[in-house]
């Protein structure tokens, strides 16, 4: 028996549906500034606000959560499992009505690197976007909105770097 787009046929005779492939996205900037100065940009919830999403919400800690419009669109929610200040904060989105239904997990790991010349590399690396049809937009509009807002923070980190003549 042939299997379906989609399907795989197993040892029995059987057909089960194939685990759902997904997608992710990866944004670098360089800054100019310490690791602590954007680690705070990242977690201070007054920064967030400015540079994120107007009505962003952040408890930093392990296990604490995180809400943001990234997109201006929809709204998500996630808990932060790996906290280590300075270096790491990953996010892992809680459901959402506003999203197409999944199984996946989506996730978002901002990491931050030290330079040598005291700037930072700050990446991040989101993964577990569907790749059905139905969440091509939201795909694009998560990959996008999380491109135009660190470009934002960017442009915050480095202005109050120059307004301080630093």
């Amino acid at each position: 028996m042939a299997a379906r787009p989609g399907t795989r046929p197993c040892a029995d005779g059987t057909i089960t549906p194939m685990k759902e492939k997904t997608r992710g996205y990866a944004h670098r900037i360089d800054l100019a500034a310490d690791v602590q100065t954007v680690w705070r940009a990242l977690t201070d919830p007054s920064l967030l606000t400015t540079w994120c999403s107007p009505k962003a919400e952040i408890r930093a800690r392990a296990g604490g959560l995180f809400r943001a419009c990234v997109d201006r669109v929809t709204e998500l929610e996630a808990h932060i499992d790996v906290y280590e200040p300075g270096r790491r904060m990953r996010l892992i989105y809680l459901p959402s009505a506003g999203l197409p239904p999944t199984d996946s997990a989506l996730i978002d790991d901002f990491i931050l690197e030290p330079v040598k010349s005291g700037g930072t590399i700050l990446r991040l690396l989101g993964s577990g976007v569907p790749g059905a049809p139905e969440w091509d937009a939201q795909y694009l509009r998560l990959r996008t909105g999380w491109q135009a807002a660190m470009t934002r923070l960017k442009a915050l980190i480095e202005g109050a770097a120059r307004r301080e003549g630093t």
